[in-house]
């Protein structure tokens, strides 16, 4: 670091394993650029950076939508003449992986898989709840309209990424119209060629997050309360080791004043090898009276994002 860069320089590690290279350019006072395609990598060093007592503060972004839409560009074409070719090759593309069916004749709905519709979100924008509303509209439509009329109350939504608490709202949603919807994540391993080969892809349920808040004056008292993982996405020894729901949380952060922008990591705590223990509440005290809106992340011991929204009003 020092025979190669000087102080104040910018040092760019593309292949930044557990972050020792970014760690040694804070130290010596380098700006840096840390680069990694795995999330396990990139989660290690956050949590080895935050370690620094003096760290300057830092943004952890990801490439997401834009290497997804190169990937979609070359996989399934990028002439403009081509867009609903295109987008029904993508769809098909998911529905295959996920062992549905291709139904055709709706704007919403794009496949059937043991009796539950298939809807498959875009490449490049998070699946919202005005989608979800859009999907259940569609659904109650076209019970009984049909050959590809569904046989069942239930609705799968795959996507890449979904909006702020989906999971929690969506649900709800549903559940009173009657439709029993899930949420699975599209997994990034689709664009690799080598695991679709293998057919080592796989779609696991989002994971649910529960959290009480309370405030007294300005103060507020924040406490993780619950935490689930699909059973189907953690391993089998992951499993009988868990004990407690709280051990499936690594790392959580929270930001106390979020304005729809993107996380701000205000507070964190985590889990290190010396120590496994885990703070699992925080308090908080605002400087002015007023709404604000609230958004806690956790980071699982798989290395997933899982957020949840909550607003409070301080006097």
């Amino acid at each position: 670091m020092k025979s190669s860069s000087n102080e104040g320089g910018l040092v760019l590690d593309c292949f930044c394993g557990s972050g020792t290279t970014a760690i040694v350019a804070e130290n010596f006072g380098r700006r840096w650029i840390a680069c990694d395609l795995s999330r396990f990598a990139i989660h290690t060093g956050r949590k080895r950076l935050l370690s620094i007592s003096n760290v300057r503060p830092f943004v952890v972004q990801n490439l997401g939508k834009y290497e997804r839409q190169m990937w979609a560009g070359a996989e399934f074409g990028e002439g403009s003449n081509q867009v609903a070719e295109r987008q029904r090759a993508y769809i098909d593309f998911i529905l295959k992986l996920d062992n549905a069916t291709p139904i055709n004749g709706y704007t919403w709905l794009h496949g059937v898989k043991g009796g539950r519709m298939v809807h498959v979100g875009a490449v490049d924008a998070p699946v919202s709840v005005g989608d979800v509303t859009q999907i259940a509209a569609e659904f109650k439509r076209a019970i009984g309209t049909g050959k590809d009329a569904p046989k069942t109350n239930g609705v799968d939504v795959l996507g890449w990424d979904f909006a702020f608490e989906l999971n929690e709202i969506a649900k709800q949603q549903a559940s009173a119209a009657n439709i029993q919807m899930r949420f699975l994540r599209i997994p990034r391993d689709v664009m690799d060629k080598r695991a679709v080969e293998q057919g080592d892809i796989h779609f696991f349920e989002l994971a649910a997050l529960s959290v009480d808040v309370k405030t007294n004056k300005r103060n507020v008292f924040l406490k993780l309360k619950d935490f689930v993982i699909p059973p189907d996405d953690v391993p089998d020894d992951a499993r009988k080791a868990v004990k407690h729901w709280s051990q499936w949380i690594d790392y959580w952060a929270v930001d106390w004043d979020n304005r729809s922008d993107t996380f701000h990591n205000e507070w964190q705590t985590y889990r290190t090898r010396k120590d496994k223990s885990l703070q699992l509440e925080i308090t908080h005290t605002y400087a002015d009276p007023g709404e604000y809106t609230i958004v806690v992340k956790v980071i699982d011991i798989l290395g997933n994002d899982t957020t949840k929204t909550v607003k409070v009003k301080v006097a």
